[in-house]
């Protein structure tokens, strides 16, 4: 049951070799650009509205509502991108999320009462483009490939897409790369938002959110050839069109362990602001939650580039127990720099979990419904995000700082017994999908 390292003679495609995917380029830098908002969007929230309310749990109740929302549309919006394609998508969807964001904006200066932030909450969180899932299933058609690859349609598919020797094995590499990406957006995101709120003025990372997300999502939805093709109707080898990602249990599972890893992200964004607040040093919240991003990445960056024997099911029950374990003590802790410390090791417990859960997705979910079950698993960090954010900030208000980092441990806790007791959900023939074909084994 071990998780073990294996030394091979054969070498395993590295990052070099994946950021040498032909047009690779033109869709990550952009991406990298258009997924911060991500990261800066519910705590730009909860320190907008605790400076204008004075209350974390009236701020993280808000910031839940956007999370909520954001995790009941994401879902849909991959479908839509699935069917329709991904530009069709993102472009109305930026707009509308900037404008969404700006109402909300003036009604917390404005101090408007709590129902209307609520209300406003809505769309800011429904509208957030889902830029990640995309750039997942970019990696997927280049690397897999699908109808519209090389492969499938001689030569007329996108810039060195499917067609490469070492695309199968490559994709674990991209799952990492990946993961390594969104926690380096959760490094510069809140640090980002909070030195904007603290330091300039407390809207200012809601509207460097919006702008990013404009900018960043224009260019990236611009980068036509190397989108996946259209599924007008996706359908499954009898011909029967898919209904949907969640038609796969394995997919079922992964949701309720993307639901825990969310809550790390929202009880700790919350509590460390909560921290950071009491002991008079609210500048060190981006510091410490940059902290915990950080170990996140740089976990990412190792497991990424390691070669593994076990299954992929057997390392994310392994990294889901370290995961439950690395946040089981920060309740305790009243010191900044041992905060820090566990803070750093309650992110490297992470980054295995999302690259295994990533990687499983993958091989589960057919490519008609790819980028949508991405979408679902963003979906569902973004609502154990924001269940986190409200309980958190619930507890911080009535019994202290410190109350708050409890949610985490207790939502790990559930999840991990969830993902134990159906594990064999992930297994590659584990379950059926409701159009009668078979999970992707890749």
């Amino acid at each position: 049951m071990a998780t073990t390292v294996t030394p091979v003679t054969d070498r395993k495609p590295g990052y070099r070799d994946l950021l040498r995917t032909p047009g690779a380029w033109t869709f990550l830098l952009p991406g990298f650009l258009a997924r911060q908002p991500f990261a800066m969007l519910t705590l730009g929230i909860v320190l907008l509205v605790e400076d204008t309310t004075g209350s974390f749990g009236t701020a993280g109740t808000v910031s839940a509502v956007t999370g909520v929302s954001m995790a009941l549309f994401a879902p849909r919006s991959g479908r839509l991108a699935d069917r329709f394609g991904q530009r069709a998508v993102l472009v109305p969807g930026v707009l509308l999320h900037a404008a969404a964001v700006g109402v909300l904006v003036a009604l917390a200066l404005s101090r408007a009462p709590l129902w209307a932030l609520l209300l406003a909450a809505v769309p800011a969180g429904a509208s957030v483009p889902q830029v990640g899932p995309m750039v997942r299933a970019r990696w997927a058609h280049l690397l897999r490939g699908g109808p519209g690859s090389p492969d499938r349609r001689g030569g007329s598919g996108p810039p060195g897409g499917a067609g490469r020797p070492d695309g199968a094995r490559l994709l674990s590499t991209a799952a990492a790369f990946e993961s390594v990406t969104d926690e380096l957006t959760f490094v510069i995101g809140p640090v980002l938002a909070t030195a904007l709120c603290t330091g300039v003025h407390p809207a200012a990372g809601l509207a460097a959110e919006a702008a990013l997300t404009v900018v960043g999502g224009l260019v990236f939805a611009a980068q036509r050839r190397t989108a996946p093709p259209a599924h007008r109707r996706a359908r499954g080898a009898d011909g029967a069109p898919h209904p949907s990602a969640l038609s796969v249990p394995g997919v079922r599972v992964l949701i309720v362990a993307f639901l825990g890893i969310g809550s790390v992200f929202g009880g700790m964004q919350v509590s460390l602001a909560a921290f950071t607040e009491s002991i008079g040093q609210p500048g060190l919240n981006g510091v410490l939650y940059g902290t915990f991003a950080a170990g996140n990445m740089l976990a990412g960056l190792v497991f990424g580039a390691l070669t593994w024997r076990s299954a992929p099911q057997r390392r994310l029950l392994a990294a889901y127990a370290l995961l439950t374990l690395t946040t089981a003590p920060l309740w305790a802790v009243d010191a900044v720099p041992l905060l820090a410390v566990l803070g750093l090791l309650a992110g490297i417990g992470i980054a295995p979990s999302l690259i295994t859960g990533f990687t499983l997705v993958e091989r589960l979910a057919p490519a008609g419904v790819r980028t949508e079950a991405f979408t679902w698993m963003a979906g569902a960090v973004a609502l154990g995000q924001a269940g986190a954010a409200s309980a958190a900030g619930q507890l911080t208000d009535r019994f202290g700082a410190s109350a708050g980092f409890t949610v985490p441990l207790a939502a790990t806790a559930l999840a991990l017994v969830t993902v134990a007791a159906l594990r064999g959900w992930l297994e590659p023939d584990g379950g059926r999908t409701g159009d009668g074909e078979g999970p992707r084994t890749g």
